[in-house]
């Protein structure tokens, strides 16, 4: 590393201060040591820079730091390595979308410190270098701006072959993920046409991608006409009477999670400039910053994923699939603070299976699962989308009604009995007739105070209704 790299470091900890200073200059660095109060701007505004580690001993007060910092248009393109215990996911996707250019917690080791400062200042050569090449090369910080906020990986795709299209001057700009077999990848993102996105390509018609998936390396070719790697595909081309635009084109290869492979896919056709070494160096550094980007989105992704079904097998019946009793008595307490504020109405639909226990001792439970199934399913589809269809227990279901008085709540009653009523269930071997008993109950009524008296009305009548003959409903 040449002596000529500039660090300031600023940090809280006089003793890790002293000790971080002593090694980086011990490595050859040129470095400026100050405390993280005021005594930082000073060093920071009036001199230039090649990196900024920031050690702060609060979370809160690293990401303050970062984004005064990063305000000042100055400092825009001044990389920061933050040293600071960030205490969750969303802690250090704040730092990355405030500016930071990476982080690390505590506990610190000098070599992985050493290591992530090699990288960023070489990182920041080499964005220097396309910088000077071209005005376009500015877009670089732009991007990784733009994608270091919490966004999905689709959309950090699209990004990417926006911007470098755009940056380069180019019209094709791709991002292709190779498939589980070697012979195929799939388009996950194109600035020429984004309908392409999900396209299935065979990979023996595209050489650069396939060399460049084959060998982990850059693919760089400047003339299709006259390259030998395409001495083959010109000749299918030929046969088949295609006329292919295309002039120049670069694959770079990269990984995600070290598993995942995919291709950064450029192309030049018509008026587009060829594409050179220095355009390879531009669209190679921005692929390889965005990939802690792309990876942390993908863990997002899983992280939601995870989380949401979690959460529908803690409120889901696992047999009909409908909102379990958990889930209905939670979102019937809202639905009633909700009527209750605001003047509004509410029914509740109480469904019992008549004669159920019959259905089964005389066709078996599995029989009589499948019929609870069809059941919730046709209560699935009577419902709008403001509604709450769960299984209560048992061969119970309950309906929730938002914004609907007595009258509708006996319209949809009404219909629902007529449909059980004409429905064949079970299988083909074993049809079962069944009927229902439903009770009604509407708030406001001054028997109704809360979710849990709402729902004894809604049973109270269903109860009569049993009484009263079953295949009815009542009030």
């Amino acid at each position: 590393m040449p002596s000529s790299a500039r660090i300031l470091f600023a940090h809280d900890d006089p003793a890790f201060g002293r000790t971080l200073t002593w090694i980086l200059t011990e490595h050859d660095y040129q470095v400026t040591s100050t405390s993280t109060d005021e005594s930082l701007f000073g060093p920071l505004d009036t001199e230039a820079w090649d990196l900024l580690v920031l050690e702060t001993s609060g979370g809160e007060a690293g990401l303050g730091l970062v984004k005064r910092i990063k305000e000042d248009d100055r400092h825009a393109d001044l990389p920061i390595l933050l040293l600071s215990p960030l205490e969750s996911e969303e802690g250090s996707i704040s730092a990355l979308g405030l500016g930071a250019s990476d982080f690390l917690s505590p506990p610190f080791r000098a070599r992985e410190i050493l290591a992530r400062i090699k990288a960023h200042l070489r990182a920041g050569r080499a964005l220097n270098r396309a910088r000077a090449e071209s005005r376009s090369r500015s877009e670089m910080v732009g991007i990784l701006r733009e994608i270091a906020t919490s966004l999905t990986p689709d959309e950090i795709f699209m990004i990417l072959v926006r911007r470098v299209a755009q940056g380069l001057g180019i019209s094709r700009c791709s991002i292709l993920l190779a498939g589980p077999d070697s012979g195929t990848a799939t388009v996950v993102a194109a600035f020429e046409n984004p309908v392409l996105r999900n396209l299935r390509i065979e990979l023996s018609r595209y050489p650069e991608i396939q060399r460049a998936i084959e060998t982990s390396s850059v693919v760089l070719c400047e003339s299709v006409d006259s390259d030998p790697l395409y001495a083959a595909t010109r000749n299918a081309w030929k046969d088949e009477g295609q006329k292919v635009e295309t002039t120049s084109a670069l694959a770079i290869p990269f990984t995600i999670k070290g598993e995942q492979v995919g291709v950064f896919f450029l192309r030049t056709s018509g008026e587009d400039t060829i594409l050179t070494e220095l355009d390879l160096q531009f669209a190679d550094q921005v692929i390889r910053s965005a990939v802690s980007s792309i990876e942390k989105a993908y863990q997002m992704e899983e992280a939601v994923a995870d989380h949401r079904h979690l959460r529908l097998m803690a409120e889901s019946d696992p047999l009909t699939g409908l909102n379990n009793r958990r889930a209905l008595e939670q979102r019937l307490e809202r639905e009633m603070e909700q009527a209750a504020r605001y003047q509004t109405v509410l029914s509740c639909l109480l469904i019992d299976v008549d004669n159920f226990k019959e259905t089964n001792d005389r066709h078996g439970h599995q029989v009589g699962d499948r019929v609870l199934t069809q059941l919730a399913d046709l209560f699935r589809r009577e419902q709008r989308a403001i509604d709450v269809v769960a299984r209560y227990g048992g061969e119970e279901f309950c309906v929730l009604l938002p914004l609907t008085g007595s009258g509708g709540a006996r319209i949809l009653a009404d219909r629902i009995l007529r449909r059980v009523a004409s429905e064949r269930l079970g299988d083909p071997d074993h049809p079962v007739s069944v009927t229902v008993s439903i009770g009604i109950a509407t708030f406001p009524d001054d028997r109704i105070t809360d979710g849990t008296t709402l729902l004894q009305l809604a049973d109270e009548n269903m109860r009569k209704a049993k009484t009263d003959g079953k295949n009815r409903y009542r009030e």
